[in-house]
C-alpha cells in the first residue's frame, strides 16, 4: 500500500470539486451547481482563507516524506507511462511511496514546476532533493546509484 500524502492535506483550488478521505486516499468529485445544495455542504477553498501557499504545502511534502512523486495519475493507477515507470522502478526498493496527482490541480503543477525548476513529470523527490524524472530514476537504478540513495529509507510495512 502506498501513503498519500497525509502531512498537509493539500486544499482545492476549485469551487467545483469537493474532496473526501477512505483509508487514506483522497477521491475528488465534482459538485453540481444544483440550487437545492446548502452552503454548508459545499467546497471551501482552505487555501484561499490561510497563509499557507502552494509552495509551502510541496516544501511540506518533500521534507515530510522520504520518497516523493508528484505524477500524472497516482501509483496504484498512473495515468502517463513515464510516470507509470517511475512507480514501478521505484517499487522494486520496498520503501515508502508518497505521491500527488498533478493532474487534479493545474495550479499545483505549475508550482511543483517552479519549485523544482523541471518542466516535465513526474517528478521525484528523495530524501528532500529533487531527483528528477523516469528517465533519470531508471538510469540511477541500472547504475546502482538509486540503491545506494535508498539505502537508509526504512522499508515499507
Amino acid at each position: 500500500m502506498f501513503s498519500f500524502c497525509n502531512s498537509i492535506c493539500l486544499p482545492l483550488m476549485s469551487s467545483q470539486l469537493t474532496r473526501s478521505c477512505y483509508h487514506g486516499m483522497r477521491y475528488f468529485a465534482t459538485v453540481s451547481n444544483d440550487p437545492d445544495t446548502h452552503d454548508d455542504f459545499k467546497p471551501a477553498n482552505k487555501l484561499e482563507n490561510s497563509n499557507i501557499s502552494l509552495a509551502d504545502v510541496i516544501e511540506q511534502d518533500v521534507k515530510d516524506n522520504p520518497v516523493m512523486i508528484y505524477m500524472k495519475g497516482v501509483p496504484d493507477f498512473p495515468q502517463c507511462g513515464f510516470s507509470s515507470l517511475a512507480v514501478r522502478v521505484l517499487q522494486q526498493y520496498d520503501v515508502p511511496l508518497s505521491a500527488r496527482n498533478i493532474l487534479e490541480d493545474p495550479e499545483l503543477k505549475n508550482a511543483v514546476k517552479a519549485f523544482s525548476n523541471w518542466p516535465t513529470f513526474p517528478q521525484v523527490f528523495i530524501k528532500g532533493e529533487f531527483i528528477g524524472g523516469s528517465d533519470i530514476v531508471l538510469n540511477m537504478h541500472q547504475t546502482g546509484d538509486l540503491k545506494e540513495k535508498l539505502k537508509d529509507i526504512t522499508s515499507k510495512q
